[in-house]
């Protein structure tokens, strides 16, 4: 372990990077219980995605400790489950199989991006401010999935969206979960988010809201979605834009959170990113890990920011990572556990994730219109149009548009030209 993970040289130790490994699988561990309740939407085997998203998850930590030797987690991201399930599948139709290789596609292109240097180029080619209504605004579409799932907002002819009923069983229990993992969080207590779901799931089983599977058994068979990726139905034509939105929301979501994340651990040396050479090969790990995932069944594995607890609790090494892929691969025994929680117990995690993410409203320059107006519309397009890639689409040709139109194109670099061109061209003549 000291060799392998140079653990001496981080001024660490076996037991404080175990530790840190499962704080941060605490932390992570609620996406065994989201991932399998989003992506059964789209018709894929509950069981066989709960599979496919711990052994994602795992394979992809095992790869970031083993290569990069960096104290970060892998899972399937949210954000991108979302926009698989219910954009690539529900809204335009296309199948779960057609969206898995979207993913491969995705994740080909991404190992690309990473390998030549472009991926370096377009994170700083994309203005700040369009990066945090990305995160924002993908918050605010899970925040809006979250509630019409728990039945907090329902459908309206009048008004489009309404109150729903809030005296349902199922509906006060995802309000009490939402309240409990706030608190559990704003009190630092780790895991807040999968206490909040246990919790919850608990107190459905004991007042006959939902049916009670047990808690241990063999793990379920992946057949159902392992190697069903229709690469062929991918390279359709009317898949591009959705491989675009795939390979952007990758790239700044993983890389923004492996960077802020390594930060916080002291792991990133000063230079230019290409310099760096924990930073390339983490880069390299989770680009590796998207194309494991689409194999295994499962939408975009990415990094996860909630490795920064772990980092806090001392994680430096791999061996932190090397920790949450264990941890990962015992969780497959708990199939049963993960098939009795119902819809309105993992809603409020979902809307909490949302609080944390809208929170990137905070670094947009309100006061520069031609910044702030793109990120705003970008934000306000995804949960409003139900599409992460319309949200990217109106905030990288409007950002554009307006800088142009203001007498300030210099300010707009060339990869944000190019973003904006592609989508441009998607709308003219790939419009569904």
């Amino acid at each position: 372990m000291e060799k392998f993970f140079g653990l001496a040289a981080h001024k660490t130790s076996v037991r404080t990077e175990v530790i840190a490994g499962i704080t941060t699988f605490l932390t992570m561990a609620y996406i065994i219980f989201v991932n399998p309740e989003i992506l059964s939407t789209t018709g894929m085997d509950r069981d066989a995605v709960f599979v496919a998203t711990c052994l994602a998850a795992a394979l992809g930590s095992a790869i970031m400790a083993i290569w990069a030797n960096w104290p970060i987690g892998m899972a399937p991201g949210m954000g991108l489950n979302a926009f698989f399930a219910f954009t690539v599948v529900g809204a335009l139709g296309f199948t779960w199989q057609q969206a898995l290789g979207a993913v491969f596609i995705s994740g080909i292109i991404f190992l690309i991006l990473s390998v030549t240097g472009i991926r370096r180029w377009l994170i700083a080619g994309i203005p700040h401010s369009m990066r945090s209504a990305i995160a924002a605004g993908i918050g605010m579409f899970l925040g809006l999935i979250a509630l019409k799932t728990s039945g907090i907002v329902v459908d309206n002819p009048a008004t489009l969206v309404g109150l729903g009923d809030l005296t349902q069983v199922g509906t006060l229990l995802a309000i009490l979960g939402f309240f409990i993992i706030a608190a559990l969080d704003a009190l630092k207590v780790r895991g807040s988010i999968l206490i909040g779901i246990l919790v919850i799931t608990v107190l459905s089983i004991l007042l006959g809201a939902s049916q009670f599977g047990g808690v241990m058994s063999m793990p379920p068979s992946i057949a159902p979605t392992f190697m069903q990726l229709d690469l062929m139905g991918a390279l359709s034509v009317g898949i591009f834009h959705v491989i675009l939105v795939m390979v952007l929301v990758e790239v700044f979501d993983a890389t923004g959170t492996l960077i802020g994340v390594a930060k916080r651990a002291g792991l990133l040396t000063e230079g230019p990113a290409h310099t760096n050479k924990g930073l390339s090969r983490a880069l390299m790990a989770d680009s590796t890990a998207i194309l494991a995932g689409s194999v295994l069944g499962t939408s975009s594995t990415t990094a996860y920011v909630e490795s920064a607890s772990g980092v806090q609790a001392g994680g430096r090494t791999g061996l932190t990572a090397l920790t949450v892929a264990v941890l990962f691969l015992l969780a497959m025994f708990f199939a049963p556990l993960a098939g009795s929680v119902p819809g309105y117990a993992t809603a409020p995690a979902l809307l909490y994730v949302a609080c944390l993410m809208v929170r990137e409203f905070s670094e947009i320059t309100w006061d520069d219109v031609t910044e702030a107006a793109p990120a705003v519309l970008t934000a306000l397009m995804m949960p409003f149009t139900y599409s992460i890639a319309n949200g990217l689409a109106f905030g990288f040709v409007s950002y554009a548009l307006i800088k142009l139109l203001t007498g300030r194109a210099k300010e707009v670099h060339m990869a944000t030209w190019v973003v904006a061109g592609l989508f441009v061209i998607r709308f003219a003549f790939f419009a569904e």
